[in-house]
């Protein structure tokens, strides 16, 4: 959605200029004329900070809310409900600001004759790629509450196949920067109320209180700097993952991590060979299918092969040959798509391997999290230890030389 500014008279001739809010330029002409207003001039431009919607969170709209959304439009449309009506109610219902507006919009083109398919794809913020395709194969076969149910299922696999990856990898990250404050607050804080008691008995000091004393002192005057550095990382950091090849070495990197990237490997493939089913069991083409499994597994290296596995189909080869020159696909992968491609039942295969790899995923996150508590509960403990440590060693000899 973009905003005009314009220029125009009304049916009584008196001169009328505004902005409005339009998909297109044309689309803005068409609106004016609707209301009433013979434009002269429109123009596209830049919304002032008064009309535009306030979104806290980001614009765009939560995997919890599309889930839901997915799954209430499917039981809608199972129940007989007319697609205008559902989702018509969905708007009213839904928590999401931007999807109520955007639900609202697609009711308004399809009051009009306009196809839910060709609806939503004006809204490719909040409809993925996939979920257009998959709607638009619903409408041409007549299947749409089966392609709807099929979807809802997806998105819902998808969501809690996330939300375990992410609680496994959350851990970790909460506790160390629980143990970078806690190490920052006894440097800054605690060791240099015994910096003077120490001094005054004029004793020599071990020397890991020597180094941790150094330490804060350099964190007292030159903490500034480390909180420079982080920040200057960080942005140096987002701004080159932005170009493709540092992108991929990045995600060549973590996926050869020990521990999680297996997990990351395998919620990739997860996601990619559940999409894949979901797709063929809707009839999408197989070369738009895996030029849109590119876009949604988002990760480079897989996405990077599945083009030229792609590539190879469009020359009449197999599918599998480009999957197995790879190390990123195991031999399950390339074998289940094998057994598929001669047998007729891609999807099947697919959605066989999805179930494996998801399994695989939850296993592995109850795993990482039963031997990652415990290892992190010791380095905080380590950590915090030699800091007690530094302080009570020099105190036990200066009691004892007393």
């Amino acid at each position: 959605m973009s905003y005009y500014s314009y220029l125009g008279k009304d049916r009584l001739g008196r001169k009328k200029k505004g902005t409005i809010e339009a998909e297109s330029r044309y689309r803005a002409f068409q609106q004016l004329k609707e209301k009433g207003i013979l434009a002269i001039e429109v123009v596209e431009t830049k919304p002032s900070i008064w009309k535009q919607d306030i979104s806290i969170g980001g614009n765009s709209v939560k995997h919890q809310d599309f889930v839901i959304y997915c799954r209430q439009f499917a039981t809608l449309i199972r129940a007989g409900v007319t697609v205008i009506d559902s989702t018509r109610i969905l708007a009213k219902q839904t928590s999401s600001n931007l999807l109520k507006k955007v639900l609202t919009e697609v009711e308004e083109d399809l009051q009009k004759g306009t196809s839910i398919s060709a609806a939503i794809e004006k809204h490719p913020k909040v409809f993925p790629p996939m979920f257009i395709n998959m709607v638009h194969a619903g409408e041409v076969s007549g299947n749409l509450d089966d392609t709807l149910d099929r979807l809802a299922t997806y998105f819902e696999k998808q969501y809690q196949l996330r939300k375990k990856v992410q609680s496994a990898l959350s851990y970790p990250i909460v506790i160390g920067i629980v143990t970078v404050f806690v190490v920052m607050f006894l440097l800054g804080q605690v060791i240099p109320q015994f910096v003077d008691m120490f001094a005054s008995f004029d004793a020599e000091l071990p020397w890991i209180t020597q180094l941790v004393m150094s330490l804060s002192d350099w964190v007292q005057r030159f903490w500034w700097i480390l909180l420079i550095i982080i920040i200057a990382l960080f942005v140096v950091f987002r701004i080159l993952y932005k170009d493709e090849q540092f992108k991929m070495l990045t995600t060549y990197g973590l996926l050869k991590m020990p521990l999680f990237g297996k997990l990351m490997q395998r919620s990739a493939l997860a996601r990619m060979t559940r999409t894949l089913s979901s797709l063929f069991s809707s009839s999408v083409p197989i070369l738009q299918a895996l030029t849109i499994v590119t876009k949604v597994v988002d990760n480079p290296v897989i996405g990077k092969v599945l083009l030229e596995a792609r590539d190879s189909l469009e020359k009449g080869n197999s599918l599998t040959v480009p999957l197995e020159k790879s190390w990123v696909f195991p031999p399950l992968v390339t074998q289940m798509i094998s057994i598929g491609e001669e047998t007729g039942s891609l999807d099947l295969m697919l959605e066989k391997v999805a179930d494996f790899y998801e399994a695989e995923v939850e296993a592995t996150v109850d795993a990482l999290k039963s031997l990652i508590e415990p290892l992190m509960i010791v380095v905080l403990a380590a950590v915090v230890g030699v800091i007690v440590l530094a302080i009570m060693v020099p105190m036990f000899e200066i009691f004892n030389s007393i």
